[in-house]
């Protein structure tokens, strides 16, 4: 049955709204799963590189070049968890605006984001022609 035949009374823009609203919400619960999975592995690897760095610290090395490479190794796992946290962070967000209804929406021209996008990067905050700004100093 069409929504036309559904809600007669309504004007066609309502209708695609009322139609629109449905899938939405299969879409959401399809990018929720998806963020929350992101969200695990992103967790899983924190605590991962978390004990590489412990692990690092009990090695009782004495020779210099050695206290050198687990220094190395040290400063490489804190810029790796640094980027780890930082994509947490947006995938902590995005899972925000699943709950407060903003998501898919570009959060500086409220434009709706691109299904593609959206597909590639689930995160994302802003549309392409925003993002594009952003990179450049522009916004």
């Amino acid at each position: 049955m069409t929504e036309s035949l559904k809600f007669p009374d309504l004007h066609e823009a309502e209708r695609l709204a009322i139609g629109s609203q449905a899938m939405d919400k299969k879409r959401l619960e399809y990018y929720k799963k998806k963020l929350v999975a992101r969200r695990d592995e992103l967790l899983r690897g924190i605590a991962r590189t978390q004990q590489e760095g412990r692990e690092a610290d009990e090695d009782p090395t004495v020779d210099l070049a050695d206290k050198a490479a687990n220094s190395y190794t040290k400063e490489f796992l804190f810029g790796q968890t640094h980027n780890e946290r930082a994509m947490l962070q947006l995938v902590d967000d995005a899972l925000d605006r699943i709950k407060d209804s903003s998501f898919g929406e570009c959060i500086s021209c409220h434009e709706e984001l691109q299904q593609k996008r959206l597909e590639a990067v689930p995160w994302t905050r802003y549309c392409i022609a925003c993002q594009e700004k952003k990179e450049q100093g522009q916004l």
